[in-house]
């Protein structure tokens, strides 16, 4: 199982039934789809498709929707797009006309104002480029510098100058109205300039979710002075995504890796979610393999901490959108292997005082990293607790067990987190035993694997994290009251009314009679442990097995009918249960 979350954006060449039963299969975990290309009708049908087919699969996939934010963009094309040679002079215009060649159109009427001669204006993810020669109050006239197809919808950027266009547009509210009204599990808001940003937009959610949960909103870092005020953004944000495209247009390329370790490392240490983004696999939209600089990228990504690694244009539009998949799959796997040796040498440590919540949820990954547990499960209605465990980075994987397929959905970004579906139940014991038999049930732990449980315990405040128990899974056959202290595995040998000779006993036998007898004792001498019918602390054969110093559970009233002859068990006395198997109780 990744631990590392994989999102795919969803376009024209991933859109399709079929495909996307593919990548969902393959190990995708979020769609992504983007308001800057489609409109409302288009991405209503993928959400319809994302969500028929996550749940056929019977797999949980989050939708995150991409608001376009305060994106400059060129207008549209004529045909396939527009060749600009280098040296040729251009106009970008904000009139409303379609683009040909000599006359570009853009998509913001004040862009004349913001430029001088000499600025340098840079399209398609700097690709193209071009320098102002002089401008009116609505035309700018350039040179082509660095030539190339311009096609529609392109992005636009101005390095160095501040566009006073609103942190989110009307195209974007209306978008928003949009996503909200599909039960999007996240928003992102691209853009992003400071912390009032992201809460005009949280306030702008909370407004129209007024009777339900928010949407968490996740923040995407493109600009430099986003960096300035990243510790404010980190703060306000529910996630961050590093989207390096347009960062490493507006930043300085060389600038732009150490940018990307620095604002993960501050989300691993805030305990928030942070996505990797843009160019990851980059030469798969049109090769079927990837650059070696490429796999390295995706490695050093996961390494340093990233929740979700994002492929772009690759799912969206290229020729190998199942392959891109795969391969940052198999890059994924082959990196945790490293990743899962550090850090159960250097976990990550609590900064400061930490709540209740906060201190169970790291002393679970500490029992679990010293009893080498199969699993962490976490039984969670707000995702809360998963989400604490998450932030602590445990080797074992977190299954998250909720009843809300919202918060399912949701907690399908956070770093290796499992959730899971199961009914809701207002009893703390009852709780824990659902939540660990969906686990058993949907394969992720077997007969013997020892877990830790935690969440919250019965009477406590909704969303907060106070109980731990640790746990062995396994199928109980049958039950009472333990005797001794040593937990012994054996072969069931049933007792019946004739005995057989205490030379046929041998010493992994578990005897089960009905009762204990004075015959009975030379049989039990020789035995591993001891199942009785018969029950009470005080009955003959609990001070027979206190006697002989032979562990022994009393009071299994079903015992013949529940254990088979040679069948392999553990009894727990301590638990007072007789498990299937051998049991590490």
């Amino acid at each position: 199982m990744l631990r590392t979350k994989i999102v795919c954006t969803i376009g024209p060449a991933s859109r399709s039934t079929e495909m996307l039963k593919q990548l969902i299969q393959s190990g995708m975990s979020v769609a992504r789809l983007n308001f800057s290309h489609g409109n409302h009708e288009y991405h209503g049908e993928n959400v319809l498709r994302i969500r028929g087919v996550s749940e056929e699969a019977s797999k949980p996939v989050a939708i995150l929707m991409d608001l376009q934010g305060p994106k400059l963009r060129v207008g549209e094309m004529e045909g396939e797009g527009v060749l600009l040679s280098d040296g040729e002079e251009l106009v970008l215009t904000s009139r409303s006309i379609t683009g040909h060649a000599g006359e570009i159109p853009v998509q913001y009427n004040r862009l004349p104002e913001l430029v001088q001669p000499g600025d340098r204006i840079l399209m398609d993810d700097g690709l193209l480029e071009v320098v102002v020669l002089d401008s009116t109050a609505t035309e700018i006239r350039c040179q082509v510098t660095t030539g190339g197809l311009l096609q529609s919808n392109k992005g636009l950027n101005l390095p160095g100058a501040h566009a006073s266009i609103p942190a989110i547009t009307e195209k974007d509210k209306g978008d928003l109205t949009f996503a909200l009204a599909q039960q999007a599990d996240w928003i992102a808001l691209s853009f992003v300039r400071n912390a009032n940003d992201v809460v005009t937009l949280q306030e702008l959610v909370s407004r129209k979710c007024a009777f339900g949960r928010p949407t968490p909103v996740i923040a995407k870092i493109e600009k430099p002075e986003a960096v300035d005020h990243i510790d404010d953004i980190i703060a306000a944000a529910d996630g961050i995504m590093v989207a390096r495209g347009d960062l490493g247009i507006e930043a300085s390329p060389e600038e732009v890796p150490l940018m990307q370790k620095r604002i993960i490392r501050k989300c691993n240490d805030a305990g928030k979610p942070v996505i990797t983004a843009t160019q990851m696999l980059d030469s798969m939209i049109r090769n079927p393999r990837p650059t070696r600089a490429e796999a390295s990228d995706v490695a050093n990504a996961i390494l340093d901490g990233s929740d979700a690694i994002m492929l772009s244009g690759e799912t969206a539009v290229g020729q190998y959108p199942l392959q891109a998949l795969r391969t940052m799959v198999r890059i994924a796997e082959r990196t945790e292997v490293e990743l899962k040796k550090r850090i159960a040498l250097a976990p990550l440590a609590p900064a400061g005082r930490m709540s209740i919540a906060e201190a169970v949820s790291h002393a679970a990954r500490e029992v679990a990293q010293d009893l080498g547990a199969a699993a962490i499960i976490t039984p969670t209605v707000s995702g809360n607790t998963a989400r604490m465990v998450s932030h602590y980075r445990p080797v074992a994987p977190i299954i998250a067990v909720t009843p809300s397929p919202l918060v399912q959905r949701q907690l399908c970004l956070h770093w290796g987190v499992y959730p899971l579906l199961a009914k809701r139940t207002a009893n703390t014991d009852r709780m824990l035993s659902d939540a660990v038999n969906a686990t058993r049930e949907h394969g992720l732990v077997q007969s013997g694997d020892l877990v830790v449980v935690t969440g919250g315990a019965a009477g406590s405040t909704p969303g907060t994290t106070d109980l731990i128990r640790v746990q062995v899974i396994a199928r109980i056959l049958t039950q009472g009251t333990g005797i001794g202290e040593e937990v012994v595995q054996g072969q069931i040998r049933l007792i019946a009314e004739t005995l057989p000779d205490p030379s046929d006993i041998e010493a992994t036998d578990v005897l089960v009679a009905k009762r204990s007898t004075r015959e009975l004792v030379p049989l039990a001498r020789r035995a591993a442990g001891l199942i009785l019918l018969e029950g009470g602390t005080t009955s003959h054969g609990a001070q027979m097995a206190i006697e002989l110093g032979l562990t022994a559970i009393v009071g299994a009233e079903d015992a013949f009918f529940s254990l088979e002859e040679g069948q392999t068990v553990t009894l727990a006395p301590n638990e007072g249960r007789v498990y299937e198997g051998r049991v590490n109780a």
